[in-house]
């Protein structure tokens, strides 16, 4: 639990004082854009490895 309140702090602290209103929207759905990402790659991977692929 500490880490995901570290996780949240360090997001939070990020878009604090970062400017324009456009640039902070931006900024903010390309990061929530890549941790999707992220969840989705780690998911395919793992199905990968629990049927049994084989990575040669």
């Amino acid at each position: 639990m500490k880490h995901i309140l570290l996780i949240k702090e360090i997001y939070l602290e990020a878009f604090k004082n970062i400017g324009h209103v456009l640039i902070k929207n931006y900024f903010k759905a390309f990061s929530w854009f890549c941790f999707a990402s992220f969840i989705i790659v780690l998911y395919a991977f793992l199905f990968r490895v629990a049927t049994g692929f084989a990575f040669d």
